[in-house]
């Protein structure tokens, strides 16, 4: 697992041997950021963040801060090794919580992301869940975009009262764009 590009292109990233999550691979994270332009958004927000590649991408690409949600203790070690690995330990913060709950406090704290990237274990009914989460916390700026990655055999709810920008499907997953409708 690499930086596909930018400023830190081509480092590779630390993930745990044992553990059974599995890492939006560089394919998936080129293909996001390809969508998405240069340079990528300015605050981000990586939910089940994993080994922190997407966020890590992020800042690679331009990004300004990253904050990383994962209530894995040995997968938010390996982000904290991996931002190292980068660099970017001072634009990075990393919260070892639920995602309700780390969205409940970041809501509190009235934080606002320009991109945020979930990426729920599959099949686990998480996504219907973060939906909801995010409607009863907003963390996003007006121009905010959410990302969800997620299998094609575990559909996306229709985001009542949000838009559906753009879907794209990559084998068995699927890279969901949802934004606030304009105004």
């Amino acid at each position: 697992m690499r930086i596909t590009a930018g400023e830190c292109r081509g480092r590779v990233l630390y993930f745990p041997s044992r553990s059974s999550q599995r890492p939006t691979t560089d394919f998936l994270r080129s293909a996001l950021f390809n969508l998405l332009g240069l340079p990528a958004p300015g605050d981000i927000l990586d939910l089940f963040a994993g080994s922190g590649a997407v966020g890590l991408e992020a800042l690679s690409r331009g990004a300004q801060s990253a904050t990383f949600v994962e209530k894995n203790r040995a997968l938010a070690a390996a982000i904290r090794k991996n931002a190292a690995i980068c660099g970017y330990q001072d634009r990075c913060l990393i919260i070892e919580a639920d995602v309700r709950v780390a969205l409940g406090d970041l809501h509190g704290r009235d934080r606002k992301f320009d991109l945020v990237f979930a990426d729920p274990p599959y099949n686990q009914g998480l996504i219907a869940e973060t939906i909801c989460s995010l409607k009863n916390c907003p963390v996003f700026t007006d121009k905010g975009v959410i990302v969800f990655q997620h299998s094609v055999h575990e559909p996306l709810p229709p985001p009542d009262g949000w838009e559906l920008a753009d879907q794209r499907k990559y084998s068995d997953n699927v890279l969901s764009f949802v934004r606030m409708p304009k105004t």
